[in-house]
Order: C-alpha cells, then structure tokens, then sequence
C-alpha cells in the first residue's frame, strides 16, 4: 500500500513509532527527538496537545507534509531545516539554509551582551541604548536584545541578502519591538550609517570563526552557509576585521562582545587589549568551554 493510501487509516502515534524506526536505520543518533519534532510539525499538535492527539487518523494533506519531513531527514537535512522554525531564548525563529540554524551557545553570547545594556543604562542613563549585531543571519542576536531590552535601538547588519530576508521574516513577527531594529546589507561595519561612529554602546557578533581545515559535522558541513562558518587558516580573520574596526564605532565604555572557538578565546582577548579595549573578559558556555569575549571601549 502507498504512503499516501495510509491517509485516514493511520494515527499519529503510529507515525510516530514508523518515523523513529526510520531515523534508527539510517544510524540517527537523534531518532526519537527527531520523530517527535517531525511529527509534532506534521500534526500541528505539540507539547501536552501531541499526547491527546495520538489516537486521531491522519489526514491526506498531513501526510503528505510527514512523507516529505521525514525523507529531507533520512537525507542527512538538519532537522531545524526540516521543521522550518526553532527556539532560540524567548523566540520561535524561521530558519532555513539561507542562515547558520540557531544554538545555545550563542543564548550566552546575547546574555553577556544584555549584561552590557544593562550596565551602559545604569552608568549613563542613556536610553535607548545603541546596539548593532553584526552578522545577525536569522536575526536571533538583534531580535532578542530588542524584544529583551525596551530601552534599545538595534542596528543588524549582513552581507549576505538571503540571510537579510530571512532576518526580515522574523522581525515581522517580532511585534512592537519591531520598530527599534534596523536591518542593512553589508560587510560588518560598512553596513552602517557614518552618523553612528563613535555613539555605539554595544557591538556583538556571532561571527565565522572555524578554520578552513577543521572538520565539521557532515550535517553543518553540507547544509549550513560555509561562509557564515569558516575564517581563513586559523579562523581569526573576520573577528580581527571586527576587532580593529569596533572602536571607531563605540562610544565611551562600550562593549564589543563576540562569540568565538574555545582555542581562541585568550589570542581574542589579547588582540581587543592591543587595540585598546580593557577589562577582556571571557565567558564559559554551558558546558563549561569559553565561549565569549567581550571587553570595554576606554579611549
């Protein structure tokens, strides 16, 4: 019997179990997480609603959606792209292959900046605080700190302008907090108007920081944008660019904060040292490896 003949004689607990059999053949290591997202997807039901929801026949439209998640997984497709939406902190972000698919890791990247929103408030009572992203991709940094932080302007820049269409689908959906994000094409700073240099209170960027050797996850490698990943033999090329450039731009006790490699991280605070930033400081991730450097502007 085909597939779609399963249309109305099949449950969503069925599929279930059918889908993570699949992913278990193919060697997923992520069978049953993957299952239940695809499924979820497929159903429209998620959470406490999936569990109620097993017992319903499928419809000929839902299956259709299911047969054709599950097959981009088998396929290796990473399964935020498959899905098509993912969390990242207080957001559900569309992601695609347009954009690198959103991670934890860099949840703290955007703490440490929100620490420094924070601090620039408290110590200038400046409102809204200035803050530009760069490399935003999806948008995840900028639309966080703008619908984290009422007392921001954010300015989110991208060479590339399929990762801008993406980042400009998920401001749509981002609601009033909308109006205080800006989104520009170009090449880091370059994106931006000259009337903000020297008035930015807060730089972050999750840039490319892998080297153009270091092996990566079939996964990341074949699907996810190679030139939102890799930086040149030792990976440092964009964020020395960024390094250099990033005082011209911040105001008095700015904070330039990125995200990086764990091997980098003390070569990172050490070039923000010699281009005149103080106070490197470096932040672990959760599971305990550096993750973030980030220092103040002291002219």
């Amino acid at each position: 019997m085909a597939e779609d003949d399963l249309a109305g004689t099949v449950t969503w607990g069925e599929l279930l179990d059918e889908a993570r059999a699949r992913f278990e053949r193919v060697g997923s290591a992520s069978a049953a997480v993957d299952a239940r997202r695809i499924v979820e997807a497929a159903s429209g039901f998620d959470g406490p609603r999936f569990v109620l929801a097993r017992t319903e026949r499928v419809t000929e439209r839902a299956m259709a959606a299911y047969d054709l998640m599950v097959a981009r997984r088998e396929a290796g497709e990473p399964l935020q792209y498959v899905v098509g939406s993912w969390g990242f902190r207080r957001l559900d972000l569309a992601v695609d292959r347009r954009a690198l698919i959103p991670r934890p890791e860099t949840e703290m990247l955007v703490d440490v900046a929100l620490s420094h929103v924070d601090r620039v408030l408290a110590e200038t009572g400046r409102s809204p605080v200035s803050v530009v992203d760069l490399g935003t991709g999806s948008g995840a940094i900028a639309l966080s700190i703008a619908s984290e932080r009422v007392a921001t302007s954010v300015w989110a820049t991208d060479a590339s302008a399929e990762a801008l269409g993406l980042a400009r689908a998920n401001l749509a959906g981002l609601g009033r907090a909308a109006t205080r994000v800006r989104l520009v094409e170009g090449e880091w700073f370059a994106a931006l108007p000259e009337t903000l240099v020297g008035s930015v209170d807060v730089i972050v960027s999750n840039p490319p920081y892998v080297t153009d050797d270091d092996p990566l996850p079939a996964e990341v490698e074949q699907w996810e944008p190679a030139a939102a990943l890799r930086s040149g033999p030792d990976g440092l090329d964009d964020l020395r660019v960024i390094i250099a450039d990033a005082a011209r731009w911040l105001a008095p006790g700015g904070a330039l904060v990125v995200e990086l490699d764990p091997r980098q991280a003390a070569t990172v605070a050490e070039l923000m040292q010699q281009h005149g930033f103080v106070e490197a400081t470096v932040v672990a991730d959760l599971a305990g490896r550096d993750r973030v450097v980030a220092a103040r502007w002291k002219p």
